[in-house]
């Protein structure tokens, strides 16, 4: 009796301050009147915790302690309430997690009067002035089809990308008309890019969208797989990705593009990104070629001045000076298609005039493309990437590797069919 009484009056050690297994009334009230913050938290905590009790600490002066009753399962929805206006941010926060799980399995007809408060607590939660809380509503609901479709539409316009982001692409209860009506009252990027992103996006969104010129949200459009873009819609986008690379890629590597679209893209993306796209595609090899062929022709015009050329010639050999022309700096150059610079890198690295590495590269063979890579000490892995995503070597003409890493061909006729080229050069 007196160590019970001791853990209840609170002693020196944890061990005295817990509470017992089994609370009895007299013991909750004992702890309500007399009891330390430490056993008046750890009773808040208690789901075995008698409604009245719970809803006693819903007013209690520690907020460490209205927190725990918020996050408690067995505090009465009257006692929920109450602490929507706690002055305790983080009060209102836990709250609106709980909340937020408990309203979407209170299915209508269930349980009435609590579903009815439960959502008018919900409600309150979803207007609160704290961004944060309303976040967390919205984080809970978000896929949620068996809430008030009055809350979603309010935090589905909440100005704050935290609150509207996880509704907008997420939640079943926006139909199109919803989501096109907020696209045209003019949201954030960060909005539009929920609704580019969610599930499924129909034809008339996805022109909604494209009609915003927004980047991130149209790059999320085209990546997305379920996202429905008519031709139309497309040739908008096209238009626009020529002149913002951070479209390029997306557009590029679109899933089902048409042979009409990928040669337009073809007119302005990266030799890179057209193999990419022709991999993605899986082509036929004549209209690979024929797509390869266009590519090369833009390449080839894509000339700079003397000056330019000088200048990038100087900045290779300062590469050079330092030692990072290696085979992690070539791929580097590819994928930023910083074609004019490799070109002057892999002159010095194979010590061969960069008129004929322009040469080789523009020859469509495999194999001389390999003896460059060979020359300037690069790896087989990056030969081949020279071959594909560089030159745009046909399929026919590519040279592989010899179990995966090694050069197929020996040294002599790598130098053999390299000296084609420099003996013309001279």
């Amino acid at each position: 009796m007196l160590g019970k009484l001791k853990a209840l009056l609170g002693g020196k050690s944890d061990k005295d301050k817990a509470l017992p297994e089994t609370l009895t009334k007299e013991d909750e009230q004992r702890i309500l009147e007399t009891g330390s913050d430490h056993q008046r938290q750890a009773l808040a905590t208690r789901t075995d915790a008698r409604p009245e009790v719970l809803y006693y600490l819903a007013e209690d002066a520690s907020p460490e302690i209205r927190r725990a009753i918020a996050q408690n399962p067995s505090t009465p929805i009257h006692a929920a309430e109450k602490l929507t206006s706690d002055e305790d941010d983080e009060v209102r926060s836990e709250l609106a997690r709980k909340i937020g799980r408990l309203v979407p399995g209170l299915q209508p007809g269930e349980q009435t009067a609590l579903r009815e408060k439960a959502i008018k607590v919900l409600e309150a939660l979803a207007a609160d002035q704290l961004p944060k809380v309303r976040a967390y509503v919205a984080e809970e609901i978000k896929s949620a089809d068996s809430v008030p479709k009055a809350i979603v539409d309010k935090l589905a316009r909440d100005v704050e990308e935290i609150v509207c982001g996880p509704i907008l692409q997420y939640s079943p209860l926006l139909n199109d008309d919803d989501l096109r009506e907020i696209i045209a009252a003019g949201v954030s990027g960060g909005a539009l890019k929920s609704i580019a992103s969610r599930a499924l996006v129909s034809e008339a969104v996805s022109q909604d969208i494209a009609a915003t010129l927004d980047v991130p949200a149209i790059a999320a459009l085209l990546t997305n797989p379920n996202a429905q873009i008519r031709e139309d819609t497309l040739d908008q986008i096209i238009d626009h990705a020529k002149t913002v690379e951070d479209l390029h890629a997306p557009v590029a590597l679109r899933p089902q593009l048409s042979i009409r679209a990928m040669k337009r893209i073809a007119g302005f993306v990266a030799s890179a990104l057209v193999h990419a796209m022709m991999e993605h595609a899986e082509l036929p090899e004549e209209q690979a070629e024929e797509l390869l062929e266009r590519v090369r022709d833009r390449l080839h015009s894509e000339r700079l001045g003397d000056d330019e050329e000088d200048k990038l010639a100087k900045q290779a050999m300062e590469y050079f000076e330092k030692g990072v022309l290696d085979d992690k700096f070539v791929h580097d150059q590819i994928e930023a298609n910083r074609r004019e610079l490799l070109m002057q890198c892999l002159a010095v690295m194979a010590d061969i005039p960069a008129k004929t590495v322009r040469q080789i590269i523009n020859s469509k063979s495999g194999r001389a493309v390999t003896a460059l890579a060979w020359k300037a000490g690069l790896v087989m892995r990056t030969a081949y990437d020279l071959q594909t995503k560089f030159a745009l070597v046909p399929k026919a003409q590519l040279l592989n590797a010899k179990e995966g890493r090694d050069y197929p061909i020996d040294d002599n006729e790598l130098e053999w069919h390299l000296s084609y080229f420099v003996e013309q050069a001279e």
